[in-house]
């Protein structure tokens, strides 16, 4: 062969290997990805035509079939837009597939995650094998009242000081601190275990916990022999907040395995559920399904909601089965969060608490040190006020005296337990000081004087807060002391509160 043939044969044969994807066919078709990252736990892509139109979905483990929009193909480069969930700065983000010689590199970002992985071309038999399997929700009817709940629960979760690093010791070391520390005697009966519990599913898909709790039924039955109850937390999502393996397409059966283990509380979370459920009717029909396979359990169980306050949830919460609903995102123990938490967000809708259903502000923060003892002070009466569930955060074998003495004021507790059930408001407003009353069922009035501000500053009851033209007298609950109905001023430090029964 002569050397300009050659020549001519080898730069064919180069043009004809050389990766060049300027077509949108090389995009089409089913990409299959191994090693994806835990979140959002992307295993496959798979991209078709119709019409003339390019469009596709990316299948991950948290959020199942993900719709690609917009699709754009630019050489060897798709582009495509996804919906950003809850992040209203941002709320869709740019997806990339670059063509590669091994198959496609994918970028992109949910939430906050960057994502970045390879893949390559899968079978339609692969690929039904890791195909998300979609449920259908209930309709949804209103339950009828089950009587529980008539008062705030109260109780201590896992969640604030341990997140997931919980496990059965852990969990029946608080049990004994609530009986040894006199909590459960001043009403504390709840011990809820958050998220970190779940393991993989049995061969049936019923669910199993993690090594870190060897025996479920064991545990229950620890905690009911102190006089106590126990409490899990799952989703109706994919995905825990943490990772962990939620109720979707189990709902039914997770309920009946809660039931048989003898758990008394259920704190059921969106978390992954926020991509199939992004509506008022879809969130609620979601809540109303596991609302409802509980209540078929026959056991009794208190249902609490945490959407975070969407969709006006105090308004259905009670139909769905819920005994509280979160009314708010997660608190922190940092008085600007559980400030704007306390007086700012829970108190918009008052009137969907009482007996039998909750507004709930998430769970107390005093005793894990990051505010002050004032701070801490009108953390514990802001909740009373508002007839919160108070639901302890910390390491109870940790209590100091201080924070003991907050938590265990029966005359502060029965404030938030008062029968009458009704949620302390602002009734005045000053500045950055407040004064709340909350009606209770003896005829008296709670009183609350609230110091927002960076300085003491003096505040005083005045007998048109009771709505009388006299007070006759008055208790402070926090000192212990009797109060004449002359002179109820006070000075109340920085972010200090005073907290009264008015007659």
């Amino acid at each position: 062969m002569r050397p300009l043939t050659m020549a001519l044969c080898a730069s064919l044969f180069a043009f004809s290997t050389a990766p060049a994807y300027a077509d949108e066919a090389d995009f089409e078709g089913i990409w299959l990805f191994d090693d994806a990252p835990s979140y959002p736990g992307v295993t496959m892509m798979e991209v078709t035509e119709k019409k003339g139109e390019m469009e596709g979905t990316v299948t991950s483990e948290w959020y199942g079939p993900m719709e690609m929009q917009d699709i754009a193909v630019e050489g060897d480069r798709m582009s495509f837009t996804m919906r950003n969930l809850n992040d209203k700065e941002h709320p869709t983000r740019i997806w990339h597939a670059e063509r590669t010689p091994q198959g496609v590199h994918l970028t992109g970002t949910v939430w906050h995650t960057e994502h970045e992985e390879d893949g390559y071309r899968g079978t339609k038999a692969q690929a039904e094998k890791r195909r998300f399997k979609l449920t259908t929700l209930p309709q949804a009817k209103p339950l009828p009242f089950d009587g529980r709940s008539m008062t705030p629960p109260m109780g201590w979760s896992s969640w604030n000081k341990f997140a997931e690093d919980i496990d059965d010791a852990t969990v029946r070391a608080m049990a004994d601190a609530l009986v040894e520390t006199g909590l459960r005697d001043a009403g504390y009966i709840y011990v809820n275990i958050d998220d970190g519990w779940q393991g993989e599913r049995a061969a049936d898909g019923s669910i199993q916990p993690n090594d870190k709790f060897p025996d479920m039924k064991a545990l229950a039955d620890y905690v009911h022999a102190r006089g106590l109850k126990l409490g899990l937390y799952s989703s109706q999502g994919p995905k825990t907040c943490a990772g962990y393996e939620g109720s979707y397409g189990h709902v039914e059966q997770d309920a009946e395995t809660f039931a048989e283990w003898g758990i008394d509380y259920l704190k059921y979370d969106l978390c992954s559920g926020e991509w199939f459920y992004d509506t008022r009717d879809t969130v609620l029909r979601s809540y109303y399904e596991m609302g409802k396979a509980i209540r078929e359990t026959g056991r009794p169980m208190l249902y609490s909601i945490c959407e975070y306050g969407r969709f006006d949830v105090g308004n259905w919460g009670r139909q769905v089965g819920g005994h509280l609903w979160r009314t708010t995102g997660d608190i922190v123990d940092e008085w600007p969060v559980m400030e704007d938490i306390g007086f700012n967000r829970n108190p918009k809708k008052p009137e969907y608490s009482g007996p039998g259903g909750w507004n709930d502000p998430d769970m107390l923060e005093i005793g894990n040190g990051g505010m002050s003892h004032e701070e801490y002070q009108t953390h514990m009466t802001l909740w009373a006020m508002s007839a919160a569930p108070l639901i302890l955060g910390h390491d109870l074998r940790e209590t100091s005296d201080d924070a003991l003495a907050l938590l265990t004021n029966r005359e502060v507790i029965a404030i938030d337990q008062d029968a009458r059930g009704e949620q302390g408001v602002p009734l005045r407003k000053d500045s950055q000081q407040e004064v709340w009353t909350k009606p209770l069922s003896d005829g008296s009035t709670a009183v609350a004087l609230f110091n927002r501000g960076t300085a003491a500053a003096r505040m005083a009851v005045r007998p048109e807060d009771i709505e009388a033209e006299t007070i006759q007298g008055a208790r402070n609950l926090w000192t212990h002391s009797d109060l004449t109905g002359k002179d109820l001023s006070f000075t109340v430090p920085a972010h200090g509160s005073v907290m009264l029964r008015v007659w």
